[in-house]
């Protein structure tokens, strides 16, 4: 008798044991055992600490939280790029029980106004600004009694919730607490009353808030615990075979998992050095910091890896410190993967793939995978994981090799949407299964290829954008009747933004006019790349949008394009 066709179902492992402490003790924990072992390179600042330097600072800014009044379970929001403050403060507000909510640096007035609200925010740390946003001015804008406020004394009609805030730089504002002031205040605060605070804490407890489109509709607040971030550290570390005697090059950014949680939380669970090489991505930068501190490991999404590739001076450092890293975010070509373990000398670079909602990695794979593996699949399911591929209309478990949505479940699902039980539910069912809407295939290995998303979320260059939110946007330009935002493909982003837009019969707009439209109020990566106006939208039956079909069309537009130039080139 036939064997029955096996299952896309697999479980990793029960070793290692999961960590069942908070994210205090680890910090805790690793200073204790390398207390004079470098930590932490801050190199666009100068900072350098070793890892009992880092846990002194990490307490005397929980102590300055405290000082402030911040009180288990508040949210606590940090609006910069990567600086010395931002993993003070990803620690600090850790130990106190505060629950850190990661604001994206892009972000504009809208999508400021947007989390401040969901997260019913109460304090707020920011830098002066980033690129051609001013972060004080756009602040004071939703909140103008900041202009007249005390310290630390902000009572706001529109964010009714914010009580303080928190300035990194130079010559603060009017209304703001300097950093210097919040640490000052710390001294009131014996370490003891900081040791009862951590002592109150369990590892199950909410720590951080970080907003991602989800499953459907406008970002929602992913809400991560102790015990999720903790063990995801744990188990992407240890497929890097990460230890003490290890440095990682850390290039992506701090609000998101990939910095936060893959970076720096791994670097403590394991002993690690963290090396910042800029506030934000730089290619010569990154490349001086691998070969200046010795890095034996590097991350980035594939744009950066090419970025580094591509630059110009690239023959002039010495990589051969390299080991390892992880490169995650969209899909690695080969020739790319290649060329990092031959020109780059990091042969055990892994893939990691997950999402914000599973804290985030959900599989990944070993040092030790042959390159055909790390380049066609995103790896096996990590530890005390599960993971399923279910057909989407009988929620069964397809057999191997076909594809479905993947589905995943344990320790590392999120507790949930902050403030959003409906969404919460329709993300995570009844028995637990976090449904990611990513369709995907299972070898009879168990190893885990990646082929497309269920829903039309875009992906650019490892930042996810939710077309419905800028449509959203878009219908507020004076003009417009209707908006459909669709990604397409890009050599540089792997997508792009593209809209297509009907507008009123008396309106005259161009492609520039909305683009001027956008910039300023909604991040630069959502500012669409291409617009089309449009007559009509290409539609079912029922009357819904047929996205796949705008998409298409103008895939088959561009290939002609390129055919015909190609054509014009060869009769000159």
């Amino acid at each position: 008798m036939a064997e029955p066709y096996r299952l896309s179902y697999s479980k990793g492992p029960n070793t290692p044991e999961l960590m069942t402490v908070c994210i205090g003790e680890v910090l805790d924990r690793t200073a204790s055992l390398y207390p004079d072992k470098r930590a932490l390179v801050m190199r666009h600042t100068g900072s350098r600490f070793t890892w009992s330097e880092l846990r002194d600072e990490v307490e005397r800014a929980a102590r300055g939280l405290l000082a402030l009044g911040v009180s288990k379970g508040d949210r606590v929001g940090i609006w910069a790029t990567n600086c010395t403050e931002w993993v003070l403060i990803q620690f600090a507000t850790a130990k106190i029980g505060a629950i850190l909510v990661n604001i994206n640096p892009q972000y504009r007035s809208s999508e400021l106004d947007y989390v401040l609200k969901e997260s019913e925010c109460q304090t707020l740390i920011l830098q002066q600004g980033f690129r051609d946003c001013d972060y004080v001015e756009t602040l004071k804008g939703l909140a103008p009694e900041l202009r007249e406020s005390r310290s630390g004394a902000l009572r706001s009609a529109h964010l009714p919730n914010l009580r303080d805030v928190i300035f990194l730089g130079r010559d603060t504002p009017e209304g703001f607490v300097s950093w210097d002031e919040l640490i000052q205040r710390g001294e009131g605060i014996a370490p003891d009353e900081l040791r009862q605070r951590m002592r109150s804490l369990d590892p199950k407890d909410p720590i951080n808030i970080q907003y991602t489109s989800g499953t459907t509709g406008f970002p929602k607040g992913a809400t991560l615990s102790h015990y999720n971030v903790v063990n995801n550290a744990l188990l992407i570390g240890n497929s890097m075979r990460l230890g003490s005697s290890d440095a990682v090059c850390i290039p992506v950014p701090f609000y998101h998992c990939f910095g936060m949680v893959l970076g720096n939380m791994t670097c403590v669970v394991h002993g690690a050095a963290m090396v910042i090489p800029a506030a934000h991505f730089d290619p010569l930068e990154t490349l001086r910091a691998v070969h200046e501190e010795r890095c034996t490991g590097l991350y980035g999404v594939p744009t950066m890896f090419i970025a580094e590739l591509n630059h110009p001076e690239f023959k002039t450092f010495d990589l051969a410190s390299l080991r390892t890293g992880i490169m995650a975010g969209s899909t690695c070509p080969i020739e790319l993967m290649r060329r990092v373990v031959d020109e780059m000398h990091c042969p055990e670079l892994t893939i990691a793939y997950g999402l914000t909602e599973a804290s985030p990695v959900i599989t990944q794979t070993s040092t030790d995978d042959v390159l055909d593996v790390r380049v066609k699949t995103v790896g096996r399911v990590l530890p005390s994981t599960e993971v399923k591929i279910i057909d989407a209309d009988t929620s069964k478990i397809v057999p191997r090799g076909a594809v479905g949505e993947l589905c995943t479940r344990g320790y590392l699902v999120m507790k949930g949407y902050y403030r959003d039980e409906r969404s919460t539910r329709q993300a995570i069912d009844a028995e637990g299964w976090l449904h990611t809407g990513d369709l995907a295939s299972m070898d009879d290995e168990g190893f885990i290829r990646i082929v497309g998303r269920s829903k039309d979320m875009i992906i650019r260059g490892g930042e996810n954008i939710y077309p419905r939110e800028i449509e959203e946007f878009l219908h507020t330009c004076p003009g417009v009747i209707e908006a459909q935002v669709v990604g397409v493909p890009d050599a540089k982003y792997g997508e792009e933004v593209m809209a297509w837009i009907k507008l009123d019969a008396h309106a005259v707009l161009t492609e520039d006019d909305i683009k001027q439209f956008c910039r300023g109020k909604i991040a630069r990566f959502k500012v669409p790349r291409h617009v089309r106006f449009v007559d009509s939208f290409p539609m079912t039956v029922s009357g819904k949008v047929q996205k796949f079909r705008m998409r298409d069309e103008w895939i088959a537009e561009s290939a002609a394009a390129i055919n015909q130039n190609s054509s014009i080139g060869a009769d000159a």
